[in-house]
Order: C-alpha cells, then sequence, then structure tokens
C-alpha cells in the first residue's frame, strides 16, 4: 500500500476528547470535561430555520456565505465589536475553527511558524500541523491571572514565525486580554511583520472587563478575527462561524479554500445565523448571567475547600489546581472518573503551561458543578494523604 506523507500524521489525539469518549462511556459520569452549553438553541432560531427550509432555502450559497448574512455580520461586528466591516470583508464558515484551519492553509507553508499562547487550545496546533506549519508557544502564567506579557511573545518569535494567535476570551483559561495589552501586541506584530489571528469565539461571555478586539488597533489589515455562533447562541451543531478581514487577498483564498472543501456553509444554518441576529437576545444575556452564577459558586467552594483556581473574567472555563495531589494531570483526571464518576479535562491537553491543573467547563447545570467539584476536591484530599497510593496507581482510603 502507500505510504501518507501527509502532515497530518503529525497531529497528536486531544486530552479533551479522550476524556469526553470515556466519559459517555460512564452513565454516571458528571460531564464538566466539555465546552458546551447546557442550554438549546433558543426556540425561535430552530423555528425560524425550519420555516426557511420549508421555504426552499436549502440549496448552495456562494462558497462565502450567503450576501444577506454577509452584510448582517457586517452590521453586528460594528454594533457589538466596534468594527467597521462591510459585507466584502466577511467570510462565513463551517464553525470558527473550519475559519482558522482555512486561513492557516491561507496564509502558512511548509515551514513555517504559529505563535500560540500556553495554555493553548488543542485544535489550533492540529490545524496548523495539517497545514504543514510547526507551532511555537508563548507563556501565560497562571500566577499572573494567565496574562502574557509582551517581552515573553516577542521573545518566542524567530524568524520562521508567520502567524501570532491571540485569544481573549481565554479557553482554556477564561482569562480576557486588556486592550493596552492587546494595543502592544498589534503593535509588535507590526515591527515582526507577523498576522495577528485573533479568535473570538467568547467575545459575549465576559464577567466583568468589556471584551476587546485586536482588529480595534488594526492600520494595516493585518489582524483576522474568527467568530462563532456555537457558544453565543448555543448553536454548537449548527456548525456556523465567520472571518472578519480587511485584507482582500486573504479573503478571497479563504473563498477558495471553503470552494475546495465544503463547497459552502450550511444554507440552513446561515438562516438560522439570521434569526440570531435579529432576534431577541434574552437567552444570551440570562446564559452570561448563569455562567457568571456558577463561577462565583465554583470559586467559592474550590477556595473553601483549599484548593487553588484562577478566577476567568470571560468564557465559561475553571483552570483547578490539583498539583496538590499529583503533577500529572491526565493521571488525576482519569482517576477522578474512574473513582469518582466526575470527568474534567487534564490540564496537558492544553499544553505545558496547563499541567498541574485541570480544567472545569462551568456549562452546566450548577448543582452538578458544585458536586464534581466537592468530588474533586474529595480526590486531591485523598492522594494529598496518601501519595504512596498515587504513585501505584491503588485506591486511596475512602475512596
Amino acid at each position: 500500500m502507500p505510504i501518507t506523507t501527509s502532515p497530518v500524521v503529525r497531529m497528536h489525539r486531544s486530552g479533551i476528547r479522550k476524556l469526553m469518549e470515556l466519559a459517555m462511556l460512564d452513565p454516571e459520569a458528571i460531564r464538566l470535561e466539555l465546552g458546551e452549553p447546557d442550554v438549546p438553541t433558543p426556540p425561535h432560531i430552530v423555528e425560524a430555520a425550519a420555516q426557511d427550509a420549508r421555504s426552499g432555502h436549502t440549496g448552495y450559497t456562494s462558497s462565502i456565505g450567503s450576501l444577506e448574512l454577509r452584510a448582517a455580520l457586517a452590521q453586528k461586528v460594528g454594533a457589538v465589536n466596534g468594527l467597521t466591516a462591510t459585507a466584502d470583508d466577511i467570510v462565513v464558515t463551517h464553525g470558527a475553527m473550519h475559519g482558522l484551519a482555512m486561513a492557516m492553509n491561507a496564509t502558512m507553508g511548509p515551514g513555517d511558524e504559529l505563535l500560540v499562547p500556553d495554555p493553548e487550545f488543542p485544535n489550533w496546533r492540529m490545524a496548523a500541523t495539517a497545514a504543514g506549519a510547526d507551532v511555537r508557544t508563548y507563556p501565560a502564567h497562571a500566577a499572573a491571572g494567565f496574562m502574557p506579557t509582551l517581552d515573553d511573545i516577542e521573545a518566542a518569535i524567530t524568524p520562521r514565525t508567520k502567524v501570532l494567535l491571540v485569544n481573549s476570551p481565554n479557553n482554556p483559561t477564561g482569562a480576557m486580554y486588556p486592550a493596552e495589552l492587546l494595543a502592544g501586541i498589534v503593535e509588535l506584530a507590526r515591527r515582526h511583520d507577523l498576522w495577528v489571528f485573533s479568535d473570538e469565539c467568547y467575545e459575549q461571555i465576559t464577567f466583568g472587563p468589556a471584551h476587546v478586539s485586536p482588529a480595534a488597533f488594526d492600520t494595516d489589515g493585518r489582524v483576522v478575527t474568527f467568530y462563532t455562533f456555537s457558544k453565543t447562541y448555543s448553536m454548537t451543531g449548527w456548525r456556523l462561524g465567520y472571518v472578519v478581514t480587511g485584507d482582500p487577498v486573504v479573503h478571497d483564498l479563504l473563498g477558495q479554500v471553503a470552494e475546495a472543501t465544503v463547497a459552502c456553509p450550511s444554507t440552513v444554518s446561515q438562516r438560522a445565523a439570521l434569526a440570531a441576529l435579529r432576534g431577541p437576545q434574552d437567552d444570551v444575556t440570562d446564559a452570561v448571567e448563569a455562567y457568571r452564577r456558577r463561577r462565583d459558586a465554583a470559586v467559592a467552594l474550590l477556595t473553601a475547600r483549599g484548593v487553588p483556581c484562577v478566577q476567568p473574567d470571560g468564557a465559561f472555563y475553571l483552570m483547578v489546581d490539583v498539583s496538590r495531589a499529583t503533577g500529572d494531570s491526565e493521571e488525576f483526571a482519569l482517576a477522578l472518573l474512574r473513582d469518582r464518576h466526575v470527568a474534567v479535562s487534564p490540564g496537558s491537553a492544553f499544553g505545558a503551561g496547563g499541567e498541574g491543573m485541570v480544567r472545569v467547563s462551568l456549562a452546566s447545570d450548577e448543582a452538578a458543578i458544585l458536586t464534581g467539584l466537592s468530588r474533586l476536591a474529595d480526590q486531591v484530599d485523598a492522594w494529598h494523604s496518601a501519595p504512596a497510593a498515587v504513585a501505584t496507581g491503588t485506591p486511596s482510603p475512602g475512596v
């Protein structure tokens, strides 16, 4: 048989999915490992999409999305994100990750480097690898609230660096970068002649500081911004996102890659997106407030139990420090699922900077979150008091 020479063979499996698949086999599992809203898509969006489908809106659109939706999205980024855009600056995608993967293929090739924060969302690395590019990281330390510094970012840049990726609000940490840091990042990219990819999937899920886009500081079209309907509108399975770029070359290349991969985004999902943008926003407001309450309750519980965590300002994740029990976060996560039926994502799934921690999703029922975190604290206490049991893999007393 022929031997594949595809760079895809260099991909590593995501530790998030590993825990997810194991949790799906446990009917008792409290599911805190996956970043998916726990409420269904708002009914008015579903009904509008169904009505449009019955009316015949089920054929192809342009590879970059329908003009009607792109015009609506240009209005949205102006009103919500403070960015100046027209329909010609928008590319509708099969989810934000599809947009990021297409953009990596459009701007990088073998030997180029993508620079991402550590901790990192693992799918960025997977997409860059598939494009033949290499990945380097810049640190975002827990002790600093997972906030990077311009000096650390610049120190990680090499002559092969092509794209600098920014993610605020951040997955997995929930950190939100202040405006002065984002302005500095754009200026840094300008000095080194880099693209800036801004992953803003959680743009509307914030708990205090206002979200700011790096594109607000862009003067020459080097910032490419990625959005999604998945998190804001509980539309994960509809698979719809969009890219905003002021560079006509990048815009056209994204359209060509889209034609070669998906032909066009789902027409039914595009009609649902119009309903989401034009309909009531109460569900979004209610969801964000629910995430805030869960965050506060979770942090209070962990603080009372003596388990450190970094309070997030956005997104719906909580990074919990389990290093008092073990430095191997995957070992801890697997044991927590096996012994106490709680699924969390190991910090190692997000790179070296996440080791010694686990990521907990707050996009679950509050009672389930608190029960799961109480069991997590029990596991930390048990392993801390019986380290020999951890080393041998045998159950600790009382587990």
